[in-house]
This record gives C-alpha cells, structure tokens and sequence, in this order.
C-alpha cells in the first residue's frame, strides 16, 4: 500500500514539473507563431498590394514610397475594420414582438405536426 501511494506522488510530481516545463516552452511557441503569422500576414499583403504597381525597390524613393502605399493601405484596413465593429455594435440586435409571434406560430405548427 505505501509503495503504490508513494508511487502515485511521484507520478503526480513528475506530471507537475513536466507540465510546468512545457507551460514555459508554450509561452515561446505562441510568440513564434504569432511573429511568423505577422511575417506571413505582411509578406502576402505586400504581394497582393504591390502586383500592379512599378515600384523600385531598390533606391531609397522606391522603398519610401512602397513603405508609405503599404502603410496607407494597413491603415485604411484597420479604419474599415473599425467601422465594421462600431456599426455592428450600434444594430439592434433585440428581437422584436413580431418575430417571436411568427416564431412561436411556427413552433405551434410543427408541434402539432409531431404529436
């Protein structure tokens, strides 16, 4: 009896610290996947928002103005994204009398389509 509950204490233990362990190696994981999601995210939208432009990346003039088209357009993408929430935020989202009515005639229907 006492070898399997000190058995079971060094499991629980062992668990612990290799629980702890990987809760430190996640930390690093999620940062990494987050900086190769961002690398992912600006490389794709760089390609996308320079295909029909003729720009010249390598003088400074090129890079400056590629920098200042691809930062308009992440900040126009961020503006609409706000306006999106706020709009989505100012809908009536309550129901109304109406709908409930129409609502419980049609469970009035089926129910008695199920006796």
């Amino acid at each position: 009896m006492v070898v399997g509950v000190t058995l079971f204490i060094m499991a629980v233990l062992i668990i612990a610290i290799w629980v702890i362990i990987e809760t430190k190696r996640l930390k690093h994981k999620v940062f990494a996947f987050f900086l190769i999601g961002i690398i992912l995210f600006s490389y794709l939208s760089a390609a996308v928002i320079f295909r029909g432009d003729n720009i010249d990346f390598k003088t400074p003039s090129g890079l400056f103005n590629a920098g200042k088209i691809y930062f308009s357009w992440v900040f126009s993408v961020s503006g609409n994204f706000v306006k999106i929430a706020g709009n989505a935020i100012k809908m009536d989202w309550s129901t109304d009398s109406e709908s409930e009515a129409s609502v419980d005639k049609g469970m009035e229907k089926v129910s008695g389509y199920l006796d």
